[in-house]
């Protein structure tokens, strides 16, 4: 048998099933084996695709929450398409190089999430609005919860499994879905889309259009409403579009007034930078620090430096693997934008040679000298932290453009400030990871904020 015929088919799955395109992508693991065949499909099948969602009828509430619970569990535990729990998830980690218990937690809070999903969107709810207009207090007038739009689109992400179970939050609230893939790891939106159409959702209420760039544009255009992962670029691009949601960089960070003993929180702050690999939004990569912050590096470098590099498969894994080349690409970035600065750890380097053919990223704790230093908004997919002095003078200008600031003091004036701030979407106070998360909690604001809308309903 050839290779090729090894390969796992990812084919799209439109509204009339799946369909393997004669344009098709080979993704390797991160040693550069190849592992899978995406199929990419045309212009005209997105055209059909999104035209059928559009004509779809949205499955009534209960058969859609009952069909999210079922696809859930099948997502996480079942077979599907041949293909077990384990190997699936043995692939993920070999093909996007993160740690295998990272991506087992992931699959398993997608299916927590599925099950909750609806429950958790009721959160972004006004308070003075109901959810159906036959509800007795329309006949004294009210406001009712509607959809924005009817389909919903995603240009999906591949860093990290998780992120999947956003999108889940739009089709409990009855729109229609369609997932543009990352081209880096396809297999779990094929998967649990596959799970959604097997325990109850229709082909054309939810699809996978994996495209070329040029076609993945006419997605976001043929969509009501759209969310879009990428770097700064993306949220520039699409900062002006109200239809577009753009999920950009967290630059999350820690803030350590005078007031509060740093040792107190260091198992904190180090988790922050390095849980489940420290390529997501929320993890921390600038900690700032009232006073000298040369001790504060020091002990996190003293941490990170024990972490141990190992393949991904490996169930003591901890670090993200990426192919070689790409992993000397971040470390020369990291160490150009670094000069200057004091290495506590990754002065020298960060990638560490797994003799596969991948690679892992060491942690980096560098120290700036100042608090408007530019490095600390340097975001990297790998535990990389910026540790900066921090002043009462400086105020709070470098905290700003945060996902997550956790802030380590006493001073309820100095929080007021902080809560304040529009830049800083949330607000952690005391001993709390910035990577801390729980169902019908916003994330970057409740979703639910952008795909609806109160609409006024009075009836006899």
């Amino acid at each position: 048998m050839s290779v090729m015929h090894e390969l796992i088919a990812v084919d799209a799955l439109g509204p009339h099933g799946a369909y393997r395109a004669r344009n098709r992508l080979t993704i390797s693991d991160v040693a550069g084996h190849p592992l899978a065949e995406l199929s990419l499909v045309p212009r005209l099948f997105v055209t059909r695709a999104m035209a059928a969602l559009r004509k779809a009828d949205t499955l009534p509430l209960e058969e859609r929450l009952g069909a999210l619970v079922r696809a859930g569990e099948l997502f996480a535990y079942g077979v599907i398409n041949g293909m077990s729990a384990p190997t699936y998830q043995h692939l993920v980690s070999r093909m996007s190089g993160t740690p295998i218990s990272i991506v087992r937690e992931s699959v398993e809070g997608i299916s927590r999430k599925a099950a909750e999903v609806y429950d958790s969107a009721q959160q972004a709810r006004p308070i003075g609005a109901v959810n159906d207009w036959h509800e007795p207090k329309a006949r004294e007038g009210t406001a009712v919860w509607v959809r924005r739009g009817n389909v919903f689109a995603v240009h999906a992400p591949g860093n990290y499994p998780g992120v999947h179970s956003i999108w889940l939050e739009a089709l409990a609230l009855g729109y229609r879905v369609a997932v543009r893939p990352s081209r880096r790891e396809p297999l779990t939106p094929s998967r649990l889309i596959a799970a959604l159409r097997a325990c109850g959702f229709g082909d054309d209420q939810v699809v996978l259009l994996p495209t070329d760039y040029n076609e993945a544009s006419e997605i976001l255009r043929q969509a009501d409403l759209s969310m879009v992962y990428g770097g700064q670029e993306v949220v520039d691009t699409y900062a002006t579009n109200p239809t577009v949601l753009p999920q950009g960089p967290g630059q999350s960070k820690i803030l350590l007034t005078a007031d509060a003993d740093w040792r107190e929180y260091l198992d904190m702050i180090v988790s922050s930078i390095s849980h489940e690999g420290g390529r997501a939004c929320i993890n921390t990569t600038a900690v700032f620090v009232e006073g000298n912050p040369t001790p504060v590096a020091e002990a996190i470098a003293e941490r990170l430096a024990a972490i141990k590099s190992l393949p991904p498969e490996d169930e003591q894994a901890v670090l993200t693997a990426y192919p070689l080349e790409a992993a000397q690409k971040i470390e020369r970035y990291l160490l150009a934008k670094a000069t200057g600065t004091r290495a506590h750890l990754g002065g020298e380097g960060v990638v560490d040679d797994l003799g596969d053919g991948s690679a892992v990223l060491r942690p980096a704790v560098h120290q700036l000298d100042r608090p408007d230093a530019p490095q600390a908004n340097i975001e990297l997919a790998f535990p990389c932290v910026w540790v900066a002095p921090w002043s009462r003078a400086a105020g709070i200008a470098p905290l700003k453009q945060t996902l997550v600031l956790t802030a380590v003091t006493k001073d309820e004036h100095l929080l007021d400030e902080l809560l304040a701030e529009p830049t800083i979407k949330n607000l952690y106070i005391g001993n709390h990871p910035t990577y801390w998360l729980e169902p019908g909690i916003p994330h970057d604001g409740y979703l639910g904020e952008f795909l609806m809308r109160t609409k006024a309903v009075i009836r006899d």
